[in-house]
Parts: C-alpha cells; sequence; structure tokens
C-alpha cells in the first residue's frame, strides 16, 4: 500500500499545475479554518432566531454525542486512507472542504440561529482536550457534520466506499437530529450545500488549466 501511495503521490507532483494548485489549496484550507475558528467564537456572542421545530414533535433528545463523533471521525480516518492513494481525490476534498467553510460562514452569518430549547451540547473530546474547551451552541446553519460526511461520499474513490459513507451521512444526520443539536433545516441543506461545493471546485479547476473528470 505504501509503494502505491509513494508511486501516486511521484506522478502526481511531477505536474507542476497539480503541485502548485495543492499546495495553495493547503495554505487556502488553513487561512479558512482559523477564519471560521474566529468567527465561531463571536458569532456565540450573537442574538439568533429560535423556532419549534414540526420534525422533533415531542421527540425528547438523546444524548449521541459519542456516536456522532465515532462516526465522523472513523470516517476522516478512513477517508483520509482511501484518499492517500488518489492525490486527485484528496486535491478536491481539500479544496471542497475549504469552500464548505466559507459558505458556513458566510450562512451563519446571514442566518444567525439560537439553538434548540432542550438541544443536549455536541462536546467535540478532542476539542475539550486540546482547545479552549468552549462548547459551540450557534454553530448551526448548516451541519458541519453531516456536510463534512457528504463531502467523503463524494471524493470517495469507489462504489464500496462511497456506499459505506451515504450511510453514514444517513446516521450523522439522524444523530444530530436526536440530540436536538441542529434543526432540521441545518442537517437537510448540508449535503446540497456539499454537492455544489464539490461542482463549483471541479468547475474552478477545469477552468484554471487542472482537468478533473468527475
Amino acid at each position: 500500500m505504501l509503494n502505491e501511495i509513494k508511486i501516486a503521490w511521484k506522478s502526481a507532483f511531477g505536474k507542476n499545475e497539480f503541485r502548485k494548485t495543492f499546495f495553495s489549496s493547503v495554505i487556502l484550507l488553513v487561512v479558512v479554518l482559523s477564519l471560521l475558528s474566529r468567527f465561531l467564537n463571536l458569532n456565540e456572542k450573537r442574538a439568533g432566531i429560535s423556532f419549534t421545530d414540526p420534525y422533533f414533535g415531542n421527540i425528547p433528545p438523546i444524548d449521541l454525542t459519542w456516536v456522532i463523533f465515532g462516526l465522523i471521525y472513523i470516517g476522516l480516518f478512513a477517508g483520509i486512507i482511501l484518499l492517500l492513494k488518489h492525490p486527485e481525490n484528496l486535491l478536491l476534498a481539500i479544496q471542497t472542504y475549504s469552500v464548505m467553510v466559507i459558505f458556513r460562514i458566510i450562512a451563519m452569518y446571514s442566518l444567525p440561529l439560537s439553538p434548540p430549547a432542550d438541544m443536549i451540547p455536541l462536546v467535540d473530546p478532542f476539542v475539550q482536550l486540546f482547545g479552549s474547551g468552549e462548547v459551540l451552541k450557534k454553530d448551526l446553519f448548516f451541519s458541519g457534520h453531516t456536510a463534512t460526511m457528504t463531502l467523503l461520499f463524494l471524493t470517495a474513490p469507489s462504489p464500496k466506499a462511497k456506499k459505506i459513507f451515504f450511510i453514514g451521512i444517513i446516521l450523522v444526520g439522524a444523530a444530530v437530529l436526536l440530540q436536538h443539536v441542529h434543526y432540521s433545516v441545518d442537517v437537510i441543506v448540508a449535503p446540497f450545500v456539499a454537492y455544489s461545493s464539490y461542482r463549483l471546485v471541479i468547475f474552478i479547476n477545469n477552468n484554471s488549466g487542472l482537468e478533473i473528470n468527475k
């Protein structure tokens, strides 16, 4: 496997356009993640809209924190391992994630929401361990977890992997709704934004000299 990865990346980096695009995309990702972190902290202090979600009904929230993060982190780990043998797909994943983050900042700024009244906060164990420890409650529209799982589905290099990540989209979306971490609109919109980001990235690459056929 390591030999396959080495051969794939040697071939990819042999193309000047790919090499320049890859490194600039990594820098862009770091920048937008830094902007997202700053924005989320500011967003917690903003007034937001709260409403009764018709899909919640009388169903009480269920704490599925470890299920959600188990699915997300296992999915990310598996996705990165799979994509390492496919540099073009990994590049698409990095670029698409950056665009999704930009769209999330715009969306949350344009539509500030207050969390559902009976929300069980989603406490990320790694953020608690290595970060500031602050629990974000207004990181809402749209669901980043659902969008990320959709991204893994879109960039997965094989039909079998796509089926697994598709199931992941359903499970993660259902879990954040059952925990009342998100409104249903947050989850419903997420896959569409992820797909739009993915297609936009392909369009930009194909019109900038880096041909990507998907």
